[in-house]
Parts: C-alpha cells; sequence; structure tokens
C-alpha cells in the first residue's frame, strides 16, 4: 500500500483528521483556561463531570491543562495548513505521545468516578491515541 492514495484522498483524510482534533483540541482549551473552575466541574459535558472525578481543584493545573490543549490544537491546524510530511509528523507524533501518557494515567487511576464512567472514559482516551496513530501511518503510507 505504500505510495498508494490519491493526493485528493489524502488530503480528504489525513488534513480532514488534523482539522477536527486541532478543533476538539482548542475546544477544550479555551474554556480550561478562560474557565477553569467551570472546565473541572463540567468537562466533557452532556451532564458528564470526567474531570471532577480526580478532586481536589486546582486552577493553576487546570489552567496549564487549557495552554496544552490550545497549543496542540494550534499545531494540529497549522499542520493542516502547512500540509507538509514532516510537520504532519511530528504534531501527530507529539499528539500521539501526549495522548498515550494521558491514557496511561487513567489506566492506572480511576478517580472517583462511576464505572460506566470510567469505562466511557476511558473509550474516549483510546479513541485520542488511536485516532493520531492511525493519522500518522496513514499520512506515512501515502507519502512515501
Amino acid at each position: 500500500m505504500t505510495g498508494t492514495g490519491s493526493g485528493r484522498g489524502r488530503t480528504v483524510l489525513v488534513r480532514g483528521g488534523l482539522i477536527l482534533l486541532g478543533l476538539l483540541h482548542v475546544s477544550w482549551g479555551v474554556p480550561a483556561v478562560l474557565a477553569p473552575r467551570w472546565f473541572f466541574d463540567n468537562f466533557p459535558g452532556f451532564g458528564l463531570n470526567w474531570t471532577a472525578g480526580y478532586p481536589p481543584y486546582n486552577s493553576h493545573l487546570m489552567t496549564d491543562v487549557g495552554a496544552a490543549f490550545l497549543t496542540l490544537g494550534a499545531m494540529l491546524l497549522a499542520a493542516a495548513w502547512l500540509d507538509d510530511r514532516r510537520v504532519t509528523a511530528v504534531v501527530l507524533s507529539g499528539l500521539l505521545l501526549f495522548s498515550s501518557l494521558h491514557l496511561g494515567f487513567h489506566l492506572a487511576h480511576g478517580g472517583t468516578l462511576t464505572s460506566t464512567d470510567l469505562l466511557a472514559s476511558r473509550t474516549v482516551l483510546l479513541a485520542g491515541v488511536i485516532a493520531p496513530g492511525a493519522l500518522l501511518v496513514l499520512d506515512h503510507r501515502w507519502r512515501a
């Protein structure tokens, strides 16, 4: 499969994935920076309170988490815009590292989440590892 796939197909899938991941991270980063207590009490939304399952609240930590999400989001969006193989590889590798470490923590620590919320949060975090990994592999194969 090396070298297969059209430039258009690559653009739609990889760049679209970069944009989606970038917008998700920005959407998490903005409230964490601007309203860290609200973010802690309400993330990820939809009546779920996963972050609050890891007390105690710390405004400095929440603001730093928001800054990390905003940074990742900006880098993902820049990679989509620049459409450069090396930039894409570096940004997706960085996100893959962050997401893997984040998942690892949550696999080792359940906080005070119910079993249903714990399973759901870990599933979402696993998707956060799979997505950049898959995009990295696809981009490498299509550009090799």
